[in-house]
């Protein structure tokens, strides 16, 4: 299953340069827009999916704290009879 991101022109050029950085800085070996944008696609498809769930699970997790919070604030609001 693809991604779908929505990334600009300049984000996506920006990641292709990151990449090839990395391969110079990292491993000496310089690697063309080509092979930078397939592996910039081959990443998103791989990790992507994990990371966006990831990203859910965290908003998930932090609507209910905040729920929480709510709840515990209205409850302290009542008035004792």
């Amino acid at each position: 299953m693809k991604m779908l991101m929505k990334w600009s022109k300049e984000q996506k050029a920006d990641a292709v340069r990151n990449i090839q950085s990395f391969f110079w800085d990292e491993r000496g070996e310089e690697i063309g827009m080509l092979a930078a944008e397939n592996l910039l696609q081959f990443m998103i498809d791989t990790l992507g999916p994990h990371m966006y769930n990831q990203g859910i699970e965290d908003a998930k997790k932090m609507t209910e704290d905040k729920l929480m919070n709510l709840e515990e604030d209205l409850e302290s609001l009542k008035r004792k009879s």
